[in-house]
Protein backbone atom coordinates (compact mmCIF):
# COMPACT_ATOMS: atom_id res chain seq x y z
CA UNK A 1 0.00 0.00 0.00
CA UNK A 2 1.40 3.07 -1.12
CA UNK A 3 1.29 6.10 1.27
CA UNK A 4 2.76 8.22 3.91
CA UNK A 5 2.11 8.36 7.61
CA UNK A 6 3.26 10.47 9.98
CA UNK A 7 3.69 10.28 14.07
CA UNK A 8 4.18 13.32 15.62
CA UNK A 9 5.93 13.02 19.49
CA UNK A 10 6.23 15.78 21.95
CA UNK A 11 7.14 13.68 24.44
CA UNK A 12 10.05 12.04 26.09
CA UNK A 13 10.92 10.40 29.61
CA UNK A 14 7.77 13.19 30.97
CA UNK A 15 5.30 10.54 29.11
CA UNK A 16 7.22 7.29 27.91
CA UNK A 17 3.95 5.42 27.74
CA UNK A 18 3.04 7.60 24.81
CA UNK A 19 6.97 7.50 23.42
CA UNK A 20 6.62 3.75 23.50
CA UNK A 21 3.35 3.70 21.85
CA UNK A 22 4.48 6.37 19.27
CA UNK A 23 7.16 4.13 18.33
CA UNK A 24 4.94 0.82 18.23
CA UNK A 25 2.76 2.78 15.79
CA UNK A 26 5.37 4.35 13.39
CA UNK A 27 6.52 0.86 13.34
CA UNK A 28 3.12 -0.65 11.84
CA UNK A 29 3.30 1.70 9.67
CA UNK A 30 6.74 1.51 7.79
CA UNK A 31 5.81 -2.18 8.09
CA UNK A 32 2.80 -1.61 5.98
CA UNK A 33 4.97 -0.16 3.60
CA UNK A 34 3.87 3.40 4.38
CA UNK A 35 6.63 6.18 3.93
CA UNK A 36 6.50 6.61 7.74
CA UNK A 37 7.86 9.99 9.43
CA UNK A 38 8.07 10.34 13.43
CA UNK A 39 8.37 14.09 14.04
CA UNK A 40 9.80 15.07 17.56
CA UNK A 41 8.85 17.99 18.93
CA UNK A 42 8.96 19.77 22.51
CA UNK A 43 10.26 17.30 25.09
CA UNK A 44 10.09 14.52 22.40
CA UNK A 45 13.13 15.75 21.03
CA UNK A 46 15.36 14.75 23.61
CA UNK A 47 14.80 10.80 22.03
CA UNK A 48 16.89 12.25 19.09
CA UNK A 49 19.87 11.48 21.51
CA UNK A 50 22.04 8.29 21.24
CA UNK A 51 21.64 7.08 24.89
CA UNK A 52 18.27 9.28 26.32
CA UNK A 53 16.09 6.83 25.96
CA UNK A 54 17.70 3.82 26.55
CA UNK A 55 16.41 2.95 29.79
CA UNK A 56 12.70 3.19 28.67
CA UNK A 57 11.14 -0.19 28.76
CA UNK A 58 7.16 0.26 29.55
CA UNK A 59 5.48 -2.91 30.65
CA UNK A 60 4.26 -5.22 27.81
CA UNK A 61 5.88 -3.33 24.90
CA UNK A 62 9.53 -3.61 23.63
CA UNK A 63 11.95 -1.15 25.26
CA UNK A 64 11.94 1.76 23.26
CA UNK A 65 15.74 1.62 22.49
CA UNK A 66 14.52 -1.72 19.94
CA UNK A 67 11.73 0.63 19.08
CA UNK A 68 13.55 3.24 17.89
CA UNK A 69 16.41 0.97 16.01
CA UNK A 70 13.78 -1.08 14.17
CA UNK A 71 11.80 1.89 13.03
CA UNK A 72 15.15 2.97 11.44
CA UNK A 73 16.57 -0.08 10.00
CA UNK A 74 13.32 -0.29 8.18
CA UNK A 75 13.87 3.17 6.64
CA UNK A 76 11.75 5.17 8.84
CA UNK A 77 12.55 8.63 9.09
CA UNK A 78 13.11 10.92 11.97
CA UNK A 79 12.32 14.54 12.41
CA UNK A 80 13.68 16.90 14.82
CA UNK A 81 11.93 20.22 15.25
CA UNK A 82 15.05 22.42 15.43
CA UNK A 83 13.68 25.24 17.63
CA UNK A 84 12.92 22.56 20.30
CA UNK A 85 16.10 21.17 19.57
CA UNK A 86 18.31 24.46 19.77
CA UNK A 87 16.47 25.45 23.02
CA UNK A 88 17.29 22.11 25.00
CA UNK A 89 20.90 22.77 23.36
CA UNK A 90 21.15 19.48 22.55
CA UNK A 91 23.69 17.68 20.06
CA UNK A 92 23.67 17.66 16.99
CA UNK A 93 26.77 15.11 16.86
CA UNK A 94 24.82 12.88 18.77
CA UNK A 95 21.73 12.01 16.52
CA UNK A 96 20.19 8.54 16.56
CA UNK A 97 19.96 6.34 13.32
CA UNK A 98 17.58 7.93 11.00
CA UNK A 99 16.88 11.66 12.86
CA UNK A 100 17.32 14.84 11.11
CA UNK A 101 16.80 18.10 12.54
CA UNK A 102 14.90 20.14 10.79
CA UNK A 103 12.36 23.62 10.69
CA UNK A 104 9.05 22.90 10.81
CA UNK A 105 8.72 23.71 6.84
CA UNK A 106 10.30 19.81 6.29
CA UNK A 107 6.88 18.82 8.11
CA UNK A 108 4.71 20.64 6.59
CA UNK A 109 6.40 19.41 3.21
CA UNK A 110 5.83 16.22 4.33
CA UNK A 111 1.98 16.51 5.28
CA UNK A 112 0.68 18.26 2.51
CA UNK A 113 -0.34 15.57 -0.05
CA UNK A 114 -2.41 14.75 2.40
CA UNK A 115 -0.96 12.14 4.95
CA UNK A 116 -2.24 11.36 7.81
CA UNK A 117 -0.59 11.58 11.19
CA UNK A 118 -1.60 10.77 14.70
CA UNK A 119 0.15 12.91 17.60
CA UNK A 120 1.12 11.64 21.20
Amino acid sequence: MPGKFCVSLSYAKDNSDKATVAFVVANAAVASDKDTLVFLSIEGVRLSQKGYGDDIHEEGFAPLKELMSNFANAGGKIYVCSPCFNKRKLDPNNLVAGATVVGGAKLVEFLSEGAPCVSY
